[in-house]
């Protein structure tokens, strides 16, 4: 008896120093790199030349601080805007110069430590909705001019909306745990191999486009495995799929030309593509104001991608028969004006519907959520006025939105799995 009492002590003392070495760990991971730091001061007051003010605005824009830091009819960067996670809503904060609510009072060091290391001015880990495994791919110089631009943004005194997550998801130490777990700071390394262009388009995809946020496969915690990863991801609160930009299966890239790439990044549309859905929010509040260099040069890099992975050819186990009479009639009453009757669509106004690989992706939510809730293109300077789709949420019922989706995706060529009645509804009360 006392052999196993002594035994089970041990352990428990065993089991005690572990937990409290894994605690240290996790604390020195997070806080213990900033124990030698100096203290924050006041900001820099050192001027700043015009130039760099241009182009941390221009980050600002491209980096989509911007479109997530302001609400709608929002002051600019004032925060507040609600973001849905799988965990919880989350509000953005507020990165105007107000010293009560903004960044008034942060250093460039302050700024420095949030988006290459997550770490706010006052020492609190921030949220990963906030991509700093993105932002910590910025270089010093772009992290000065963003810094450098946001100070002159006039204050607004507006206060971050508490975060509404399910306990204890937010808190510092769960926070600590993940980051110790996914976060790795990760600075861009040129690749001497590729050209210029290359790597300024990989530069921004994995710093300010931060693409792999959502076309990246995120696991159960939230997490993406690299900032190159561009495999497909799924958005679950929003229920849109963002495909894989790495199988020509799932992306027109391909057989579109840098210049049509950067076309849909800059105006939402192309030859052959259409942005909708967060697409389209990302080109009206983000990709638009990418230049025509940086957009080639992203066109670039991602085309690159697409090469180093082999199309997957196989096809769908099993691919609809034929299309029901019913289907055809929906098809010729609500579709074929816009897309046409062999579903060839209309140059810059509406989509292809014959050989679109977005038409035929096996989870098919996409398409019903554009059935159901219908939309616009991004509204953009080039083109203030894009086509949209009228909604069929109380049109069509769930079963007529699958015989349709249906119709197209087993005519002109296209082959793909049948759509359920089931999988219309699980989209239709997703927004409820």
């Amino acid at each position: 008896m006392k052999l196993r009492l002594s035994t089970g002590k041990w352990l428990a003392a065993l089991l005690i120093a572990a937990l409290l070495s894994l605690t240290a760990w996790v604390a020195w991971d997070n806080w213990g790199r900033f124990l030698n730091t100096s203290a924050s001061t006041a900001s820099q007051s050192e001027a700043v030349d015009a130039s760099t003010l241009v182009r941390g605005e221009y980050l600002t824009h491209i980096g989509g601080c911007m479109a997530c830091h302001t609400t709608k009819a929002g002051e600019p960067l004032a925060g507040g805007r609600r973001i849905d996670t799988p965990f919880g809503a989350v509000f953005t904060s507020n990165l105007t110069s107000s010293q009560t609510h903004g960044l008034g009072l942060w250093t460039e060091a302050d700024f420095q430590n949030a988006l290459h290391w997550g770490r706010s001015r006052d020492g609190r880990l921030l949220l990963p909705v906030f991509p700093y495994n993105h932002t910590s791919a910025f270089t010093r110089d772009d992290v000065h001019a963003i810094f450098s631009w946001l100070q002159t943004v006039k204050p607004v005194e507006q206060a971050q909306p508490t975060h509404r997550l399910t306990w204890p998801l937010g808190t510092q130490p769960v926070i600590a745990v993940w980051r110790s777990l996914f976060f790795t700071p990760t600075p861009f390394k040129t690749n001497t191999s590729e050209s210029e262009a290359w790597n300024r388009g990989a530069y921004l995809v994995q710093s300010s486009g931060h693409c792999a946020a959502c076309h990246g496969q995120r696991n159960a915690l939230g997490s993406f495995p690299a900032l190159d990863d561009l495999s497909g991801g799924f958005l679950s609160p929003q229920m849109w799929i963002a495909p894989s930009l790495v199988d020509a299966t799932q992306t027109t890239l391909a057989q579109s030309s840098p210049q049509d790439i950067a076309h849909l990044l800059r105006i939402g549309q192309s030859q052959s593509a259409h942005a909708n859905g967060p697409m389209a929010e990302f080109v009206q509040h983000t990709g638009q104001y990418l230049s025509q260099t940086d957009a080639l040069a992203i066109a670039t890099y991602l085309k690159s991608k697409l090469n180093t992975v082999a199309p997957n050819s196989t096809p769908p186990t099993a691919p609809i028969a034929a299309s029901s009479p019913t289907a055809q009639t929906l098809y010729k009453t609500h579709c074929a004006t816009c897309h046409g009757d062999n579903g060839e669509g209309k140059t810059h106004a509406y989509p292809a519907l014959a050989g679109n690989p977005a038409i035929v992706l096996a989870q098919p939510d996409n398409l019903i959520q554009m059935a159901l809730y219908g939309g616009y293109g991004p509204s953009t300077a080039v083109q203030p006025r894009p086509y949209g789709m009228p909604p069929y949420l109380f049109t069509l019922n769930n079963q007529q939105i699958a015989d349709v989706l249906n119709h197209i995706r087993s005519q002109w060529g296209n082959r793909a799995t049948a759509v359920s009645p089931i999988q219309v509804d699980r989209v239709r009360a997703a927004a409820y």
